[in-house]
């Protein structure tokens, strides 16, 4: 045996050594787990461990074997079946015995790393002044080692594949690259090299456009190519800062081995090794990707994602806040009313998530007794209260309980989803009134004859004296004039021309009035006169102006169930 042949077989099954020893120790015991311990537990327990060995932060002796055990430990207890074939085992492989080893011929042991003996698997027997002289243990017992493998894999005859991957992370390269790679590679998954964990999203040009660009969502992306170091350490920490902040914040990975060319558009194709961006809206509304270079610990970076998440709601004080709606706006306001001196992080999500649906506020108040808090008519806090398009105010929730970020982040979403249905539904209506709007004109000394004529059977007059008023019955003969139309056959005039409608301006008309009523109905802000033309008959409604009651009292005109009076004098408009 020539001594290159011999320094790399002594090389060999000293790392052979290392990896058994590595694999008969529990990887429960590693990591410090109980072995019922969940899979949060375990990747917080790998995640403290892997920051103390870490070969770049630990420079102790030991410190990188230790390395590679909490790594060997984590790959089994985080994939759910090498985690059942351990524990059946005591193999993630699936393999009873592989640990113990089997006897062997000569006394010896026999240990197989892929498969067992058979053809194509070279086995070495060492006496124990032999395996002396390579740095190992003396003994009465020689040992033969297989190695998985068909001849002609390598230039020594053996495959050395799984030894060196399941310890060093590293594998087969291309194009007649050495099968020892990995001493200053990978520092990747102990066995077949994972892309990313599966609770990490890949990924790829079609789903950040469909579900992350624009779309007021906070993401954690991280952009790497799998022969990087790093990946699985950098993994744990993105899935435990999103887990701290699931409901306002998304993780995924981006492999760039595989989306090339996607990498290179966005700008974010790793170099010398993977890089950690918040998609984030701080900068703009529409967002963009903004690079961490802070030091990758847990604590740090949820302070960076906290800081990125959007902040679309507008920070005021409620005594210098317009309540009013103003005509320009067409989205519902809603505002939250809280403690906090800065934005809460479930308000600032959903500011993301709905900035384009509604406009946000919030306002930091100490209590319900304040004057303007008691104005809103909300008695608990934290609240929030909301507007209309048409200035209607309603408070939609008041004493609001958190139980976690994300639940409340779904339960305030639904809330919002119910207030812009409302306010659809509410802009329906007066897109119909204002249609209708057309229909019904103010009288005029121009328009009398033709609106309150003697050829009109009945003249339905809404009188106000506000802009309130106006508004109010004008909405109100919109809906019933449209209503009223299907009866107008049924009654006793006969004619769809038998009813119009009017509305007047009773501050500027006060003379129409008196003929009616000596006093002119001036104690009423706003009332309906039925008029008969022909009959210079009249009959008043001064009840409660809803759209029910005001139908009724038209409906009991046409129908004849209403007692008119004489008017006192025939009506003129200026």
């Amino acid at each position: 045996m020539n001594a290159r042949l011999t320094s790399w077989i002594i090389l060999s099954v000293s790392l052979f050594v290392l990896v058994l020893e590595a694999k008969t120790i529990d990887p429960y015991k590693v990591l410090g787990v109980e072995r019922n311990a969940g899979q949060r537990e375990i990747q917080k327990a790998f995640h403290k461990l892997s920051l103390q060995y870490h070969p770049d932060k630990n420079k102790n002796k030991g410190a990188q074997e230790k390395f590679a055990e909490i790594n060997n430990a984590y790959d089994i207890l985080s994939d759910e079946e090498k985690r059942q074939n351990y524990d059946m085992y005591g193999d993630e492989k699936g393999s009873p015995g592989f640990d113990a080893g089997h006897p062997g011929d000569n006394g010896g042991y026999t240990y197989f790393t892929s498969g067992g003996p058979g053809p194509g698997h070279d086995q070495f027997n060492f006496r124990p002044d032999e395996w002396q002289s390579m740095g190992g243990q003396g003994g009465s017992k020689s040992f033969s080692f297989s190695f998985g493998g068909s001849r002609g894999q390598d230039s020594f005859g053996f495959g050395m594949d799984d030894i060196f991957s399941n310890f060093f992370g590293g594998g087969s390269t291309k194009g007649g690259g050495s099968r020892f790679g990995g001493f200053g590679g990978s520092t990747r998954s102990q066995s077949s090299p994972r892309s990313s964990p599966k609770s990490i999203r890949n990924i790829n040009s079609q789903v950040f456009e469909k579900e992350i660009a624009d779309r007021g969502m906070t993401w954690l992306l991280l952009s790497y190519t799998p022969t990087l170091k790093g990946n699985q350490h950098i993994e744990s920490i993105l899935e435990e800062v999103a887990s701290s902040l699931q409901g306002a914040l998304k993780v995924g990975s981006i492999n760039c081995e595989t989306e090339l060319s996607f990498c290179k558009d966005l700008g974010i194709y790793p170099r010398r090794g993977p890089r950690v961006f918040v998609y984030s809206y701080i900068a703009s509304e529409k967002g963009s990707l903004v690079e961490y270079n802070d030091d990758l610990a847990v604590k740090n970076l949820k302070s960076f994602c906290q800081e990125h998440l959007p902040r679309f709601s507008k920070r005021v004080h409620l005594n210098h806040f317009e309540f009013a709606s103003s005509t320009t706006e067409k989205l519902p306001r809603v505002m939250l009313l809280s403690t906090k001196k800065d934005t809460p992080v479930i308000w600032r999500v959903l500011s993301g998530l709905y900035r384009k649906r509604f406009i946000f506020y919030d306002a930091e108040v100490h209590d319900v007794s304040d004057p303007t808090v008691r104005k809103l008519e909300v008695d608990a806090l934290p609240a929030i209260v909301g507007w209309l398009s048409n200035g209607e105010k309603h408070v939609l929730k008041t004493g609001i309980s958190v139980k976690d970020l994300k639940s409340a982040v779904d339960d305030l979403s639904a809330l919002l989803d119910g207030f812009e249905k409302k306010n659809k539904k509410a802009g329906a209506r007066k897109a119909q009134t204002n249609t209708a709007e057309k229909l019904i004109p103010l009288l005029t000394g121009s328009n009398f004859d033709a609106v309150c004529g003697e050829s009109t059977p009945v003249c339905i007059i809404g009188a106000f004296r506000s802009s309130r008023a106006r508004e109010k019955l004008e909405s109100i003969l919109s809906m019933v004039s449209q209503k009223s139309l299907s009866r107008r056959q049924k009654s006793a005039f006969g004619s769809r021309d038998s009813v119009s409608y009017t509305l007047l301006d009773a501050t500027k008309q006060p003379a129409f009035l008196n003929a009616f009523d000596k006093a002119g109905f001036k104690s009423s802000d706003k009332l309906l006169v039925a008029y008969k033309p022909r009959k210079s008959k009249f009959a008043a409604f001064l009840g409660e102006m809803t759209e029910e009651e005001v139908e009724r009292f038209i409906s009991s005109v046409l129908n004849g169930d209403i007692q008119f009076k004489e008017t006192r004098q025939k009506p003129t408009v200026k």
